[in-house]
């Protein structure tokens, strides 16, 4: 396949990504498959790019004629690579909090209870590729359950994340629900009169 004659070049997206050891990539037209120590990634490619291996790394580069969306597929797809073979590698995590009195999650296999002050608990099933864990931290005394979400796929643990988080978003008054940790949340005063109790 023709390379870069008529197309933008990503000053980012051009540079090689390094394949570390016990890493196996297959590369195809339309994806390219990377499995690592810890799991294994299909990472579908954007349209005008094509990927070569060169070496131990992986390069990136636009077809012929791509254009100016060349360079925004090349950078689009380094990036995508860069997060298969760093999944496969170390992994992505993200952690969530419950704020709140009587919050409570349990996990149970890829099922997911969670009690945040609804009059039921709610149910959810993480997606495959998405594992977790529950642990009791406290701070300055007081104790709550922290959420772990683990998995090779960056995406799709920020999509599960954000779920799980859209359950119980967390209040702008008292800061109760369900937030990332570190979240700063911007809390508002409560409502009050003004003298007189008129408005």
């Amino acid at each position: 396949m023709g390379v870069t004659k008529g197309a933008s070049i990503s000053r980012i997206g051009r540079q090689p990504i390094p394949i570390p050891p016990g890493v196996k990539v297959q590369i195809g037209e339309k994806e390219v498959f990377v499995q690592g120590p810890i799991g294994s990634i299909r990472s579908s490619l954007p349209p005008l790019v094509f990927v070569a291996q060169e070496g131990q790394s992986l390069v990136v580069k636009p077809v012929e004629q791509a254009g100016k969306d060349g360079a925004r597929y090349q950078g689009l797809a380094r990036a995508l690579l860069k997060n298969a073979i760093e999944g496969v590698t170390t992994g992505f995590q993200k952690q969530l909090d419950l704020v709140g009195t009587g919050y409570r999650a349990e996990v149970k296999g890829k099922q997911l209870t969670l009690s945040v002050g609804y009059s039921h608990p709610i149910l959810y099933t993480l997606p495959d590729g998405v594992d977790a864990k529950v642990e009791i931290i406290d701070i300055g005394g007081t104790k709550r359950p922290r959420l772990h979400l683990r998995s090779v796929d960056k995406e799709l643990l920020g999509q599960t994340a954000y779920r799980i988080r859209s359950f119980r978003p967390p209040e702008p008054y008292k800061g109760k629900g369900i937030r990332f940790v570190d979240e700063k949340i911007r809390e508002k005063a409560g409502k009050a009169r003004k003298a007189g109790g008129k408005k």
